[in-house]
């Protein structure tokens, strides 16, 4: 059985974001998780929205999350990533701040902050 700390299941859901694995992504949330943005609004709940959520993602060709840094506080794990996405006017990262809080070996709340984009100027 995979460990439940709040540590290994935040290393586990980014491994399952970074292969595109819905249904391994889905096992490191509570089936009525929230995700917010950070002091705002609610972006998705319970599984059903997470997955239609994440899928949208995955579909992005080059979409990578890359781990800047991590702190862990009891049961909340902190994420800075740079995230590598095909935005509609075209590739780029986005810094994101994640915020998780892991009740009983699942994530209950992810909170998200975006901050600098940056497009990628592509090697003619």
């Amino acid at each position: 059985m995979p460990s439940r700390s709040p540590l290994a299941v935040i290393h586990r859901q980014l491994d399952a974001y970074n292969a595109k694995d819905i249904e391994a992504l889905l096992a490191t949330y509570a089936e009525d998780a929230e995700q917010f943005m950070l002091h705002g609004p609610c972006l998705a709940k319970g599984h059903a929205a997470i997955r239609e959520r994440f899928l949208v993602r995955f579909a992005e060709p080059d979409l990578q999350a890359r781990l800047l840094s991590r702190q862990v506080m009891t049961d909340v794990v902190v994420d800075l990533e740079l995230i590598t996405r095909n935005f509609p006017e075209g590739r780029g990262t986005i810094e994101m701040l994640c915020i998780y809080e892991v009740v009983d070996g699942l994530i209950r709340k992810a909170s998200f902050a975006t901050g600098k984009k940056t497009l990628l100027t592509e090697d003619i």
